[in-house]
C-alpha cells in the first residue's frame, strides 16, 4: 500500500481527494499498488465532510510518519510549501505539486534534493492545469532539439481577451464578469499582468532546453492596456490578440517573453478561446506539435496531480530523471529581440504615412471606418530597441502590440 498525504484542502486539494476516490480501482491498477490517503493537512475544520477522518492541522504528524510515501503539495505560495516540500524530499518522500510559483522559484534545488534522496519531485499540474505537457517534454520529446515553446498559459486572460473580441466590451467590464463567474481572482494581478504565464514559461523552458530559466529575467507585459479599439482593429484584420508566453532559440541564443501578440488564422493558437489553454512546441525533428485542453479548474488540475502520484508509486525508491540542470540559461536581452509591431496613431494616414515611413521604412496601413480620428500601421521586423527609438520620434502613438502576422 502507498500512503499519501495531501497538503491543502482547497480547490485542487479537494479535487485530488475526489479523483482518487472516484477512480480508485483504475488508479490502483495503473499504480500497480493501492493508493491510500492517510492524511489531509489544513488549518481549517470541515464539519460533516468525510475528510474529517484523516484531517490533521500539524505538518509534524506527516513529517514524522515513516509510512507516508508521497506528499501532495497543493497549498500554493512559496511558504510554508517550500519548507514542507524540502523536508519531505530530504526524508525520502516523493512530492507531487501544482504550485507553479514554488517550482519556478526553487525547482532546480528541489529536483536536486529529490535525486539525492532517491525520491521524486513531479509538477505536471503546474503548467497548463490538466494538459499533459511536462511528461512529454521530459520523456516523449527527448530525442528532439526543441527550439520554440509558445503557449496560451493562462485561462483568465484568454477568457477576457476572447470575450472582449466577441462582445466588443472594455477590459474592465469583462474582468468584473470574469470575477463574478469565478474565472478571475478577487485580486487578478498575477493573471492580468502576466506573472502567472511568466512562471509557467520559465518552467517549460527549463525542461525544454535543459538549463534553468530564471522567471525574474523573463520580460513580462500583461493585458491591462488592451482596449476595445485594439480589438476592433484586430477583428477588421481577421486577427486575434492573445497573451502569449514564448521562449525561442535564435541562432545559438535564447529569449523568453510574455506579452499580448496579434496573430492570424495561420497560427495554431488563433482559435484557442475562452478559458482553454494550449502549448505549441517546435522541434528540429518533430516539427510542430500542440497540446490543448483545460488549463485550470478543480478536476483537470487534480487529474494531472494524481497522474504524478501514480508515477511516483510506480517508481518508489527510484528517481525519474528530469532534463533540467542547475546550469543557468542566459537569455538574450529584450532589446535585441525582433518582432513586427502593430501601432495605433492619431491623425489620418494620407497626411502621416510619409512621416511614418521615413522613420520605420515601408509599413502596412490599417484603417477602421468607425475610428475616424486615428489609423494604424504594421512595421516590418525590427528589434525592440529599434522600435522604441523610432517611436520616441513619432507623435500621437496610442498603443502598440507585437504582431506575428
Amino acid at each position: 500500500m502507498i500512503q499519501i498525504a495531501v497538503l491543502g484542502y482547497g480547490t485542487v486539494g479537494s479535487g485530488v481527494v475526489e479523483v482518487i476516490n472516484t477512480n480508485h480501482d483504475s488508479i490502483n491498477k495503473r499504480a500497480e499498488n493501492e493508493i491510500n490517503i492517510k492524511y489531509v493537512l489544513d488549518l481549517r475544520d470541515f464539519p460533516g465532510d468525510p475528510v474529517e477522518k484523516v484531517l490533521v492541522h500539524d505538518y509534524e504528524v506527516i513529517a514524522n510518519d515513516p509510512e507516508v510515501d508521497i506528499v501532495v503539495e497543493v497549498m500554493g505560495g512559496v511558504e510554508p510549501a517550500y519548507t514542507f516540500t524540502k523536508r519531505a524530499l530530504e526524508a525520502g518522500k516523493s512530492v507531487c505539486t501544482s504550485n507553479k510559483e514554488l517550482v519556478a522559484r526553487h525547482g532546480t534545488e528541489l529536483l536536486a534534493i529529490a535525486k539525492e534522496h532517491g525520491a521524486n519531485y513531479l509538477f505536471e499540474a503546474s503548467c497548463g492545469g490538466g494538459i499533459p505537457i511536462i511528461r512529454p517534454l521530459n520523456s516523449s520529446l527527448t530525442a528532439d532539439e526543441i527550439d520554440e515553446v509558445t503557449g496560451i498559459l493562462n485561462g483568465t486572460t484568454n477568457y477576457i481577451l476572447s470575450k472582449m473580441a466577441s462582445d466588443g466590451s472594455d477590459f474592465a467590464d469583462v474582468l468584473k464578469e470574469a470575477q463574478r463567474l469565478g474565472y478571475a481572482e478577487r485580486n487578478p494581478e498575477a493573471d492580468v499582468e502576466g506573472y502567472d504565464a511568466c512562471r509557467k514559461i520559465a518552467i517549460l523552458s527549463s525542461l525544454a532546453y535543459g538549463k534553468e530559466v530564471n522567471y525574474e529575467e523573463v520580460y513580462t507585459e500583461g493585458i491591462t492596456k488592451i482596449t476595445a479599439e485594439d480589438i476592433k482593429y484586430a477583428t477588421s484584420m481577421g486577427t486575434a490578440i492573445k497573451l502569449l508566453a514564448t521562449s525561442r532559440k535564435v541562432g545559438d541564443q535564447y529569449y523568453a517573453m510574455v506579452s499580448p501578440v496579434m496573430i492570424n488564422a495561420k497560427n495554431p493558437l488563433y482559435s484557442v478561446n475562452g478559458v482553454f489553454n494550449a502549448i505549441f512546441i517546435h522541434g528540429n525533428v518533430l516539427g510542430d506539435a500542440m497540446f490543448y485542453g483545460s488549463g485550470a479548474g478543480k478536476l483537470p488540475t487534480a487529474s494531472a496531480v494524481v497522474a504524478d502520484v501514480v508515477d511516483c508509486a510506480k517508481n518508489k525508491g527510484r528517481n525519474i530523471m528530469m532534463s533540467w540542470s542547475g546550469e543557468k540559461l542566459n537569455l538574450l536581452q529584450i532589446d535585441d529581440v525582433k518582432s513586427r509591431f502593430f501601432v495605433r496613431v492619431a491623425g489620418h494616414a494620407a497626411e502621416r504615412q510619409s512621416e511614418i515611413e521615413e522613420l520605420f521604412g515601408k509599413v502596412e496601413i490599417v484603417a477602421v471606418p468607425s475610428l475616424s480620428e486615428e489609423f494604424a500601421f504594421i512595421t516590418g521586423e525590427i528589434t525592440e530597441q529599434e522600435y522604441r527609438e523610432k517611436a520616441e520620434k513619432l507623435d500621437g502613438i496610442q498603443s502598440r502590440i507585437r504582431a506575428r502576422i
